[in-house]
């Protein structure tokens, strides 16, 4: 849907696109290119939590524990350096998601890798529209971790018997529970996804301009999103794609939030407020 793919601009629906590309290539095509993207979520994961706890310890010794500057920063952070390490990973996903049965052009990870080294400028090439991959990565990720680190704040502030319990690693603070991280979570990735979104499409599109129609247009971030604009306006194509992107990313986010959680107090490393403050 980013893309305008031309092979499935017949149905516009997101469901009839899923059920058209099933007809078309069966299960194997809702996951073209997915290996990939499993490979690339071990480091990325690793590397954006990792990181940052490490920002946030540095920022907030900078600014203050309590600074919003510091929460968004250290987020906006820790993806910038997730990203950057882990895009060539995204770009070839990209490369094998697109290519339909009909017109198979990457065979495997391997020939991916090699034809885009052999003839697209090397190393060079597969870094291809990572600025607006990092345009789009610091109101992601600094609004992602933003929104989660104060909502997190504030439902601990509330204390609620239904959103806190005991930490089971320090009977003097209340944590909040799973639940409630996974709510948290899943409406912190979409106020994210929504505010970065059209940095997305942008990225998309120069990922695969050497294999899309009038790839001329896609020199930079600029030409790019004019050239989208102008082709099909802002709901239309800046936020083409954006509704299935909502039904990824929220159940994305929430899990991947729950689950720092959940490790944080499994190695207690979980932080609360004590019950006594109150």
């Amino acid at each position: 849907m980013q893309v305008h793919s031309r092979a499935y601009t017949d149905k516009a629906n997101v469901f009839n696109i899923m059920k058209n590309i099933y007809s078309k290539e069966g299960i194997q095509g809702l996951y073209r290119g997915n290996m990939a993207m499993i490979i690339r979520v071990f480091p990325y994961g690793a590397l954006q939590f990792t990181t940052y706890e490490q920002y946030r310890r540095i920022f907030f010794a900078t600014f203050g524990p309590e600074s919003h500057f510091a929460r968004g920063l250290s987020g906006s952070c820790a993806g910038l350096t997730a990203v950057t390490c882990t895009y060539p990973l995204e770009f070839v996903r990209s490369r094998l998601a697109y290519q339909t049965k009909a017109n198979i052009i990457y065979t495997s990870y391997i020939d991916t890798f090699r034809k885009v080294y052999t003839t697209e400028s090397g190393l060079k090439g597969f870094y291809r529209g990572i600025t607006a991959s990092w345009l789009g990565m610091v109101p992601y990720a600094g609004i992602s971790f933003y929104s989660f680190e104060t909502l997190k704040r504030r439902c601990l502030k509330t204390r609620w018997k239904m959103l806190c319990k005991t930490n089971p690693n320090n009977s003097d603070e209340i944590v909040l529970r799973h639940f409630v991280h996974s709510l948290i979570g899943g409406f912190s990735g979409a106020i994210a996804q929504t505010v970065s979104y059209p940095c997305d499409v942008t990225r998309r599109r120069m990922q695969l301009a050497k294999i899309l129609p009038d790839s001329h247009e896609y020199r930079n971030i600029i030409s790019t999103m004019k050239f989208v604009y102008k082709q099909h306006g802002i709901f239309n194509g800046l936020y083409k794609g954006l509704s299935i992107n909502y039904l990824r990313i929220v159940p994305q986010t929430s899990v991947s939030f729950t689950v720092y959680e959940f490790m944080k107090s499994m190695l207690d490393l979980q932080t609360g407020i004590p019950i006594k403050t109150g």
